[in-house]
Parts: C-alpha cells; sequence; structure tokens
C-alpha cells in the first residue's frame, strides 16, 4: 500500500525556463498584468531535487496575478530547445488561467510578444466556457479561460482579475488507465470520467484533424484547481531535457500539500509539493 498524499491542492505554480527573465517580466506585466514579487538562483539542493543540477546558480523570478500571491509562475534563466512543440511529447504540456472576458483579452494580446495559437472558441463539450490559447517566450503553452456561467461538475475560481491564477494544468501521457492509478494511488483523488474532445495543439503536432478528438478526464483537487488528463497518439515520446537541466515548456508543477517532497510522475512530469 502506497501512502498517499492529502489534501493535494491548489496549483500554486508552474516553472518554465526561458533565456531572458527581464522580457518574461515585462511582457506577463504589459499583456496579463502578472507583478514580479521575487527572485533568486536555484540553489544546489534545490536542483537536486528536480533531478536537474546543472540548473544550480540559475536566477530566477517569480510573477503573480494583480489580485493575489497565491500563485506564481517561476521562471529559471535558461535555454528553450529550438524544436520543442507543445502536445508533441508526454509530461505537462499546458497551464490554464482564468480570465474574465476571453475576447477582449484577445484583441489585448494581438501583436504581442505572446504568440497566438488558438483564437476563443467555444468548448466541445460546453458551449459555457471559452477559451484561447497562446504560446509564451519560454514554450509555455497558455489556455486562457473564460466560463461565462457555472459549469455542472466543474468547482473552478472566480477570475479576481483580469487575468487570475492557474487553476489547471494539462498532462499528457501513454496510457490514461495509467495516468488515472498514479494519481489514485499516489494521492488518493478518485478516478474521472474520461470524454472525448478536441485537443488542437495535439491535433497540430500529430498532423491530425484538428476535430479529432482524444480521451481527457479532469482530476479535481483541492482549492478548486484540476489536473487534466489527455491520452496521446502512440507516436508522442517522453520529453528530451539537456544532460543535467530541465525540459523545455512548462517543466514543473507545483502543489499546495502537507507534506514537502519532489517526484516524477508516470509521463515524466515533475511535482513539486509543498511548494
Amino acid at each position: 500500500m502506497v501512502d498517499t498524499v492529502s489534501p493535494f491542492g491548489p496549483i500554486t505554480a508552474v516553472t518554465f525556463t526561458a533565456p531572458d527573465l527581464a522580457a518574461v517580466a515585462a511582457l506577463y506585466a504589459e499583456f496579463l498584468d502578472y507583478r514580479q514579487i521575487d527572485s533568486g538562483t536555484v540553489s544546489a539542493a534545490q536542483a537536486k531535487t528536480w533531478d536537474a543540477p546543472a540548473v544550480a546558480g540559475s536566477a530566477w523570478i517569480s510573477l503573480a496575478p494583480q489580485a493575489a500571491d497565491d500563485f506564481v509562475f517561476r521562471v529559471i534563466q535558461g535555454p528553450v530547445a529550438s524544436d520543442y512543440l507543445p502536445f508533441a511529447s508526454f509530461g505537462w504540456n499546458a497551464a490554464e488561467l482564468i480570465v474574465r472576458n476571453v475576447d477582449a483579452l484577445a484583441e489585448r494580446l494581438s501583436g504581442s510578444g505572446f504568440q497566438i495559437v488558438g483564437e476563443p472558441q467555444d468548448l466541445s463539450f460546453s458551449e459555457d466556457i471559452r477559451a484561447m490559447q497562446v504560446l509564451g517566450p519560454g514554450g509555455e503553452l497558455l489556455y486562457l479561460t473564460e466560463f461565462k456561467k457555472p459549469v455542472p461538475g466543474l468547482d473552478v475560481p472566480a477570475p479576481r482579475c483580469d487575468v487570475d491564477r492557474t487553476f489547471i494544468v494539462i498532462l499528457g501521457g501513454p496510457v490514461m488507465e495509467d495516468l488515472q492509478a498514479f494519481y489514485a494511488d499516489r494521492f488518493g483523488l478518485p478516478r474521472a470520467p474520461v470524454m472525448e474532445s478536441r485537443v488542437k495543439g495535439m491535433s497540430a503536432a500529430f498532423g491530425l484533424s484538428p476535430e479529432h478528438r482524444y480521451p481527457i478526464a479532469a482530476l479535481p483537487l483541492d482549492g478548486q484547481s484540476l489536473i487534466e488528463l489527455d491520452e496521446m497518439p502512440g507516436a508522442a515520446a517522453a520529453r528530451p531535457a539537456p544532460d543535467g537541466g530541465l525540459p523545455s515548456g512548462i517543466a514543473i508543477v507545483s502543489f499546495g500539500s502537507e507534506q514537502s517532497s519532489c517526484l516524477r510522475g508516470p509521463a515524466g512530469e515533475i511535482l513539486e509539493l509543498g511548494a
């Protein structure tokens, strides 16, 4: 029997690397109203817990939404693989932020340093949820999501500002049952119903129709957060990382917990607990 971790959630941080921290801070401030609230360097001990010793000594900054400090993007100075593509490999593929008005935000982001890869659109399984997707300077894929009204079965936070915290992280892996089993056994989360949904970024990565549907499931966490599990096509593979470094794109997701630890999940994803 594996000891479970409970409670588990909310999502407290999403970590990615980028070569120019000042540029990231300026971009997030101008277009998402995120504030820099802290900075420092990665300690050798911290890098070791991530199994990324080469990251020790790297500068980092943390960026929080306008309304609160209970969630941050932690950005670590480092390279981004030139061939990195979200949804092309296993691991954390995207962070989903709750926003007030996604169509107004799309106008604001047009021509910015964020690349719009998905215009605002109602989700395939609910016309009450509308989202767009943007790619940031570290290869981080952000879903910007508006709930027009509450959706039964989804306990999500109300936005406290125009662009608020990450409330969902999206994890891609090879077998849905293996993903569900890990989070059930390790964290005591109930298995979630599996539905079929469009994941256009994944379809683009694998040359499939944008209308292709994939098995997905949403695991509810404490603190009005969720992990979306996406079963990826058979051609998907593990995400490479530079020797001793962190993978490109979203590398680490941190969760509130009574325990402090760092571990890898079944798709190679790095989870940081109690951070």
